[in-house]
């Protein structure tokens, strides 16, 4: 394998993690939050076990996911 081919199979890495990261397709870990960072009504406890490190509720998440489509957010 010379350089070429592994600068190449970098960037290629790379921008694969970057389209992951942006695309919010990588899932969260972490403590899950109690109360969602957007409204504030808490997150019931089935939605934080079920989706370690949440931060929002489902209907706010839903929204936000609508914004992000579209562009706004």
């Amino acid at each position: 394998m010379d350089v070429v081919d592994l600068c190449s199979e970098l960037n290629d890495f790379t921008e694969a993690a970057l389209e992951a990261h942006l695309s919010g397709n990588q899932q969260c870990s972490g403590p899950s939050a109690y109360r969602c960072e957007e409204c504030g009504d808490s997150i019931p406890e089935a939605r934080r076990q079920a989706l370690p490190g949440t931060q929002h509720c489902a209907p706010c998440k839903s929204a936000l996911e609508n914004l992000s489509k579209r562009g706004l957010r």
